[in-house]
């Protein structure tokens, strides 16, 4: 069965990766990006498969979600799944920042990381309920990290953002599980991706490597293949896991 996938943040990285597995597995995935239209468009015309769109907004803005979603839903004819990867990533450690970057760097990470991706979810939850025939397994999938667990002391409103989101997932589980819809999350460790290609390349790189036994990070494809899973083929009695995609670097 052909589904229609939502995929935040899918312009570059993890999200990218995500959208291409989806779209070879057969699906048709709406490629969003926060402004970049024509990075966007980049990855979709690089999808396998036909039926595609692309859409943009920030999803720090409840009205900008809503028009996400409403636009998804036009191009791609309904969507039976959300993938919510959209995140930042913001340097802030406490003993170096001012109070003032202290507060925009908790408040911005955390509408991006955590109040977005909740009310995306609200948003698609919703569909999927209304639908006249019901919910037909619709799922929503998250995109956490190890950082939830391992603490992130250069970045901690990424760190406890992250944790609240396997959290809400797992309450979304408990939530929609009369009505056959699946929630779940892939708390994935660090991904060479051009974010983090910078650190990797650097004097940090080797110890980077070396967190994992298998002396390396993962690959965006690695990652991607847990999240297709969860959202698409994975068992409705996996809802409300969290599934640890770190190469062994963070043990729980």
């Amino acid at each position: 069965m052909t589904l229609s996938i939502l995929v935040t943040g899918a312009s570059r990285g993890i999200g990218a990766a995500i959208a291409h597995e989806l779209a070879g597995r057969g699906h048709r995935v709406c490629v969003h990006a926060g402004r970049d239209l024509q990075a966007a468009e980049a990855v979709r015309e690089a999808l396998p498969g036909t039926g595609h769109a692309v859409a943009i907004g920030d999803v720090a803005d409840p009205e900008a979600c809503r028009q996400l979603v409403d636009a998804a839903t036009r191009d791609l004819g309904g969507i039976d799944v959300l993938v919510n990867n959209a995140g930042i990533f913001e340097a802030h450690p406490v003993d170096t920042v001012s109070f003032e970057d202290w507060q925009r760097a908790w408040r911005r990470t955390l509408d991006v990381n955590l109040v977005g991706p909740a009310n995306l979810a609200w948003l698609v939850a919703r569909r999927l309920l209304d639908r006249p025939s019901g919910p037909n397994g619709g799922r929503l999938i998250s995109v956490g990290s190890r950082g939830a667990y391992r603490g992130e002391p250069a970045t901690p409103a990424y760190g406890a953002s992250k944790a609240a989101l396997h959290s809400m997932t797992q309450s979304l589980a408990v939530a929609l599980a009369p009505h056959g819809i699946l929630a779940a999350a892939v708390a994935p460790g660090f991904v060479e991706t051009d974010m983090g290609r910078t650190v990797l390349d650097g004097p940090g790189g080797d110890a980077v490597r070396a967190q994992s036994p298998f002396d390396r990070v993962a690959a965006p494809e690695e990652v991607a293949q847990a999240v297709a899973w969860l959202a698409t083929d994975a068992p409705l009695w996996v809802s409300g896991t969290v599934v640890d995609a770190n190469g062994a670097s963070y043990l729980r």
